[in-house]
Order: C-alpha cells, then sequence, then structure tokens
C-alpha cells in the first residue's frame, strides 16, 4: 500500500497524472477502502493528504497515535523531518473548526524551520521544505511544483527512471506548445496594433 501511495505522488507532483486519470482513482480507492495501520508519520500524513486533495474524506484522528496523553504532539516526531514535511503539507488541507489540524500546522512549521535554520537537512529534502514553508504543497502552483520536483525526483532514492523520463518530456512539451501559443498571440496583437494605427 506504501509503495502505491509514493507512486501516486510521485506521479501527481510531476505533473503527468493526467495521463493517469483511471489508474490514479482506482488506486486511491483501494488506498481508502483497505485499513491502514502505521507508526510512520510520513506515511499517515501521505495517505491522508492524498486522499483529501482527491476528495476522499479522511479524519484528522489519524494522528491521534502521535500525541501524548495531554493531546500535544510527542517530541519522539520532532526529529522526523520527511515526516514532519509530510504532517505540514497535508494539514493545509484543514476545514473549517479543525483546530488539531492548524496545531499540526504549527508544530510542524516549528520544526522544519528549526531545522532549516540550523542546516540540519540536506538537498532534495532540503530544497522540498524551503518550498513548502513558503507555500504549501497543496496550495502551490501544479506546474511549478513539477518543475521544481523534476529536479528532486531524480535524486531521490528509488525513483522510477521512466517517469521522470515522462515527466520531463510532458515539459518539454507543454512549454512548446505554450511558446507557439505566445508566438501566435503577439503576431495577433502586433496586427492590431498596425491596424489600429492604420485607420
Amino acid at each position: 500500500m506504501v509503495d502505491k501511495m509514493h507512486l501516486v505522488d510521485a506521479v501527481q507532483r510531476l505533473g503527468i497524472d493526467h495521463l493517469f486519470q483511471e489508474e490514479i482513482s482506482s488506486t486511491l480507492s483501494d488506498i481508502n477502502g483497505s485499513q491502514f495501520a502505521s507508526n510512520s508519520l510520513h506515511e499517515v500524513a501521505l495517505r491522508f493528504r492524498l486522499l483529501r486533495e482527491n476528495g476522499f474524506w479522511v479524519s484528522p484522528d489519524v494522528f491521534k497515535i502521535f500525541k501524548g496523553e495531554d493531546g500535544s504532539f510527542t517530541d519522539a516526531i520532532s526529529n522526523e523531518p520527511r515526516g514532519l514535511l509530510s504532517l505540514y503539507n497535508g494539514a493545509h488541507l484543514l476545514v473549517h473548526d479543525e483546530t488539531e489540524l492548524v496545531e499540526a500546522i504549527s508544530f510542524a512549521k516549528d520544526h522544519l524551520q528549526s531545522m532549516c535554520d540550523s542546516s540540519e537537512l540536506k538537498p532534495p529534502l532540503a530544497d522540498q521544505v524551503k518550498r513548502a514553508l513558503d507555500l504549501p504543497l497543496p496550495r502551490a502552483y501544479k506546474r511549478m511544483e513539477a518543475f521544481h520536483y523534476m529536479f528532486e525526483y531524480g535524486q531521490e532514492e528509488g525513483h522510477i527512471v521512466v517517469l521522470l523520463d515522462l515527466a520531463k518530456l510532458e515539459f518539454n512539451l507543454l512549454q512548446h506548445v505554450h511558446l507557439k501559443e505566445l508566438k501566435s498571440f503577439s503576431q495577433y496583437a502586433s496586427f492590431l496594433d498596425i491596424y489600429t494605427y492604420t485607420k
């Protein structure tokens, strides 16, 4: 199940999810319908974000296993940068009155900022954390995220080369289309200027 979550996450962040909509929809339905028991903050938060981003309801109670008796997050997870990043991004999918997710954002942000300030993090995770602190993943512009993530994904252990190549090809094709459209628009605008001037 965790491998499927990582695959869906990579496909979406690389900006090629439109090529695999049926497969992603089916996989997310499977993930939502299956029992999931994990003590990994990263895995729980990743599942939470993927499902919420794609229209499935997930209760913030899934994060209770990372809290102490006083209801606050335990220190045990404060040294898990990937888990904190996943928590931070996932918690930004909060809805009205989800105070536990507001607390999660604050907790994760404080610890991630501290890690950035002390230069504890190494690329590509350091770059992802800095970008998320500026603009959390659920609020980021997808094309810009895909551009950044293509470089980072290639550095991640266990990345799938074919996916990365497909994402680069797709990005370059789309860029070419946009350049052609911009050229056409520019020519049309020039024509209008000349036409207006000759009147």
